[in-house]
């Protein structure tokens, strides 16, 4: 019987929240020596160990920082990745959002398990105070459908305050910017629900006010640390890393550059994915199931697999899940 086949999708900041505490001490014996080598990592660092952050009670100011929460969610995805049945599934390409690429590279065989987390707590602690912040909108109505007045709205208002497109992200844009500008958009922007909504703890990322960082970034990281992939891989532009054909220079400074200091265009990643491997599933790594909802809104927006609405998504997820979050106990059974 022939496997099917996966795209897997890693989730990026801000997917380790209050009701993922404890997910990683659930799964931690499939990788338990790979979590104890970045325990230790973290312990020379004088760092809280990453089992000690899983197990204690969530508090946003020690869980949500860039330096806790990019490690603690790279080790969540990592032990998902592994929990996937490979005699019964074939993973054709991989993608992620934002601080999902640097664990989609690890889990193609771009960096080894431990230079990817080298790169990942580099990167992190580049991140400064002075380097803005990010907001996120919605621009879907209740069906989870873009609305054109609301994203042409957005956009202007985003360009008159001065701030970024940092994130396309499904039925969501991320606004950056510095703070200055976010307090702008903070007042102006029409309040829907619990939006606009300053996502704590997060920089600039993906815009040029992070312009400073690829530069400290290429002395801390060397190129010798990136290989080809073993796999498909899929970036913020929607570009495919084969391979056969990667050009590791090129590869190394759109990770450390380019995706840093430009828009990372999730829905490219996602379009592309589904449009030039057609899984039989996505697979959404852990932690949490953030991205859930974005994915469903790209689906919708190619009505792929005839998903037009929130509510033949929720169906078709009823039915026979074609978004497989293994966050969620009843779906993580089906792939694991």
């Amino acid at each position: 019987m022939p496997k099917e086949r996966l795209v897997v999708i890693c989730p990026g900041r801000g997917s380790y929240t209050r009701e993922s505490s404890g997910y990683l001490d659930s799964f931690k014996n499939i990788a338990n020596k790979e979590i104890s080598w970045m325990n230790s990592q973290r312990e020379a660092l004088k760092l809280p160990i990453l089992t000690d952050l899983d197990s204690n009670s969530f508090k946003t100011k020690t869980h949500m920082i860039g330096i806790n929460a990019s490690p603690l969610i790279y080790a969540c995805s990592y032990v998902d990745f592994l929990s996937i049945d490979r005699s019964k599934y074939e993973i054709v390409a991989i993608t992620g959002n934002s601080m999902g690429w640097y664990t989609t590279l690890a889990l193609s065989g771009v960096l080894s398990f431990e230079n990817a987390f080298k790169l990942i707590n580099t990167m992190s602690s580049l991140t400064k105070d002075d380097n803005g912040g990010q907001i996120i909108y919605p621009i879907v109505n209740e069906n989870w459908q873009i609305d054109e007045s609301i994203n042409k709205m957005i956009l202007k208002e985003v360009e008159e305050a001065g701030a970024y497109v940092s994130i396309k992200l499904g039925g969501y844009i991320v606004i950056a910017g510095k703070q200055d500008s976010l307090n702008k958009l903070l007042k102006k922007l029409p309040i829907s629900d619990k939006y606009p909504f300053q996502l704590p703890f997060h920089s600039a990322y993906h815009t040029p006010i992070m312009s400073s960082v690829p530069e400290q970034a290429f002395r801390l990281l060397p190129e010798s640390l990136f290989l080809n992939p073993n796999i498909h891989i899929v970036d913020g532009r929607g570009h495919i890393w084969s391979p056969y054909s990667t050009k590791i220079s090129e590869l190394y400074r759109y990770t450390l550059k380019y995706q840093v200091t430009k828009t990372y265009d999730f829905n490219s990643a996602i379009n592309v994915a589904i449009k030039e491997y057609c899984p039989d599933k996505l697979i959404l790594l852990g932690p949490g199931n953030t991205l859930g909802g974005s994915i469903a809104q790209i689906l919708i927006q190619n009505s792929w697999l005839d998903i037009d609405s929130k509510k033949s998504f929720i169906n078709k997820q009823n039915k026979d899940p074609y978004l497989i979050s293994m966050s969620i106990k009843e779906q993580r059974k089906i792939v694991s």
